[in-house]
């Protein structure tokens, strides 16, 4: 009789040096790798997507260090769960580790009681979160944690991945799996190595003969039929709110108020999706439409303060205002653009025009000589170049085809001429 165990908790490595990916952190030499193998092991945040080994790490942690491991999922564990934990670390002498999935959902007196059991060694924390732990982890705790961010795994790990299911699945199921197609699946895991497996798994399980053959057809097909049950580890979480984003992107009012529903209906946390919503405005609004930004970190503000359920009717008026919104991208490009310039770059010299001058001695050897107060100017405007000389001319923001942009279009051009080509 097969177990009920899912194949991905099954392959889970029990050393670490068959954890697959993170390279840049485990790896030879690798930063993690060298605190682990000098054991001297600081409390830390991992960062990343779901099934990326987040847990698996933490465990292989402990067993490499050969410390007392304690676990708790931050979905149903409270205060009173913490300091049990940390009588029995401080019972058997301290330095055990505590390990908290998905810490982010940890409330501010729950992260408070971890505090002095971390600043006094009893136990080392690691806690795992899909959320950027600047906002979701109190800044007392975050300062005493090292944060590390995991990536998804790529195409070759995954693969790698797809290889060791199939030959433990025709060893447990006795079936041969004839594998010609895995676009489907690499699609499908997003780089999760959990969904991977649950994928293969449910196709492998589909099939009733003594062979299977994966396709990128049957794989798709097996997957929308066992939605619910691909659900296993909550990665619907993760595929809802990505469809919510590309409706409101899409222009889609009516989908964007459909998935919104699907997450309130889920329990998903309010304030999740607000952040979504205020980084989508300027990411995907921007200069189109100004406003869409303010609506957005006005609804964050009004979900903190008044919460659910009356915070819904505020998200759902700020996402079907974001949808029905004009869209324009170019300020995200423009910072990718800038970005990509200062690190193929440097650190150029900033014009002399521009550079601050705080003392006698500075202004003495010219920083400032040259520089054009624009309020001196007509139209609030001096002809002068603010990038460094190896940029001169270079466009990093360039409007949207929207009606706002095209104003904005029109007025620069108006001022620069044909410096930028606006």
């Amino acid at each position: 009789m097969l177990s009920n165990i899912p194949l991905a908790e099954k392959l889970r490595p029990a050393r670490l040096d068959d954890y697959l990916g993170q390279k840049h952190l485990v790896g030879e030499r690798a930063v993690l790798r060298k605190t682990i193998d000098s054991g001297n092991l600081p409390s830390m945040i991992l960062w990343g997507p779901p099934g990326v080994g987040k847990t698996t790490l933490a465990f292989l942690i402990s067993q490499q260090l050969s410390r007392q491991f304690f676990t708790l999922s931050a979905i149903n564990s409270g205060v009173k769960d913490v300091r049990a934990v940390i009588d029995n670390a401080r019972e058997s002498g301290g330095n055990a580790i505590l390990f908290i999935d998905e810490i982010h959902r940890f409330s501010k007196s729950q992260q408070d009681s971890l505090l002095g059991a971390v600043e006094k060694g009893i136990i080392t924390l690691i806690g795992a979160t899909t959320e950027n732990p600047s906002f979701e982890v109190i800044s007392p705790l975050l300062s005493r944690c090292q944060v590390y961010i995991l990536k998804e795994l790529d195409k070759t790990d995954l693969l790698k991945l797809i290889t060791t299911g199939i030959d433990f699945l025709e060893k447990e199921t006795g079936k041969k799996i004839n594998l010609q197609e895995n676009e489907a699946l690499l699609r499908i895991s997003g780089g999760d190595a959990r969904k991977l497996l649950n994928a293969l798994e449910l196709v492998t399980g589909a099939e009733k003969g003594d062979s299977v053959t994966i396709t990128n057809d049957a794989v798709l097909a097996v997957i929308q039929q066992n939605l619910a049950l691909y659900d296993k580890g909550g990665e619907m979480h993760y595929d809802v709110i990505s469809a919510f984003i590309k409706s409101i992107r899409g222009s889609d009012p009516n989908a964007a108020v459909y998935y919104l529903a699907r997450m309130i209906e889920g329990g998903e946390d309010p304030k999740f999706i607000a952040r979504r919503l205020v980084i989508l405005a300027s990411e995907d609004i921007g200069n189109a439409n100004p406003n869409a930004l303010l609506l957005a970190t006005n609804c964050f503000q009004a979900i903190t303060m008044i919460g659910m359920p009356e915070g819904r009717i505020i998200l759902a008026q700020t996402a079907t205002y974001l949808a029905a919104s004009a869209k324009s991208n170019a300020a995200y490009m423009a910072i990718g653009k800038a970005q990509d310039a200062v690190r193929k770059s440097g650190d150029l010299p900033v014009p002399v025009a521009l550079r601050n001058t705080p003392t006698k001695l500075m202004k003495d050897i010219g920083y400032g000589q040259g520089y054009k107060y624009a309020h001196d100017f007509d139209q609030n405007f001096a002809d002068m170049e603010f990038l460094p000389d190896k940029l001169k001319g270079t466009k990093f923001y360039d409007p949207g085809n929207n009606p706002r942009e095209n104003e904005l279009r029109l007025r620069l051009r108006a001022l620069w001429k044909k410096k930028y080509g606006y």
